[in-house]
């Protein structure tokens, strides 16, 4: 005989809970976006945020990233949380395509923390979200379709949800492990020359300059960082300059011959090369796909284009 189970079942809130978002703990949802699998062949470069914390969701596809001063193995399920000025290198391209959800949030302010730090610095980037995806995925979605729907209120109603995820964000890393880090930790040098490379990415700087200013040889130098990064320095170089270069066409309305100059280049032909190598598309195009587009939508809301959803 079956058990007789209630018609009804009400679950009541602790007497003492605390919401989490008070006083200057005032988050803000800055954008969101849907990175379609095929988009991702045009990849975010490497680059970091100063002012805003970034969650991102893997839905699909499998890559290494470079977060900070390590690779990571980069999978469906994953979570990555970049706090602010954390540098990151989204490794995609035609033969790696990754499905993502990300959201930026600016104005966090948590317990103990500084600025825009929604975790630890060292709690990690990379956390499994196991059986927390299903509701990790429906918020992200829900919070992209309204926005890029312009739904009524949709700017409120993606801002309620954005509390419900990073409350959901936080019980992931609250009761996961950060993806195990490379067994090797990186040599003292090889971060010396990564915070060098930082620090003047926008200055004309070469391999024979940095050499000089960290007082070891050229060679020394690229084997050391390589052996850490898997990149070069003059190419980890060029990947910060292009990502700023990604952050300023998204985020500002400046020519992009002064982008190019800005970054470090002398010439905009040469920039547009270097850009259109690393991104697969040129600037100006670059700059007018990513940001949904309300005449490019298909029937249904769908948007064509790979990009982010602002809410200001």
């Amino acid at each position: 005989m079956a058990q007789d189970n209630p018609l009804n079942v009400q679950c009541f809130v602790k007497k003492d809970f605390q919401p989490l978002f008070v006083g200057e703990n005032n988050p803000r949802l800055l954008y969101v976006s849907d990175i379609r699998p095929d988009a991702s062949a045009h990849p975010r470069v490497m680059h970091a945020h100063e002012d805003f914390v970034e969650i991102i969701l893997i839905c699909s596809g499998s890559s290494e990233y470079l977060i900070h001063d390590k690779k990571y193995f980069i999978q469906p399920g994953d979570l990555l949380i970049y706090n602010a000025g954390v540098v990151h290198d989204e490794i995609s391209g035609p033969d790696i395509e990754i499905g993502s959800y990300c959201v930026a949030i600016g104005g966090l302010h948590m317990p103990g923390l500084g600025p825009n730090m929604l975790i630890p610095a060292d709690a990690g980037y990379v956390f499994p979200t196991r059986g927390s995806f299903g509701d990790l995925r429906i918020l992200f979605e829900m919070m992209f379709r309204n926005l890029a729907g312009e739904e009524p209120r949709a700017e409120s109603f993606a801002h309620s949800l954005m509390h419900a995820l990073l409350v959901k964000v936080l019980a992931v890393t609250d009761g996961a492990d950060a993806r195990e880090k490379p067994v090797d930790e990186p040599p003292i040098l090889g971060r010396r020359i990564k915070e060098y490379i930082d620090k003047h990415y926008m200055e004309p700087i070469t391999l024979q300059s940095m050499g000089e200013a960290l007082h070891i040889s050229p060679y020394y130098l690229s084997h050391v960082f390589k052996q850490m990064s898997g990149y070069s320095p003059v190419q980890y170089l060029l990947r910060r300059r292009i990502g700023e270069a990604q952050t300023l066409l998204i985020t500002t309305e400046l020519s992009i011959t002064h982008i190019a100059e800005m970054v470090g280049y002398d010439t905009q032909s040469y920039f547009n090369l270097q850009f259109t190598k690393n991104v697969g598309m040129s600037p100006g195009k670059f700059r007018q796909n990513y940001i949904v587009s309300q005449k490019a939508k298909k029937p249904g809301g769908k948007s064509r284009r790979k990009g982010n959803t602002k809410t200001d």
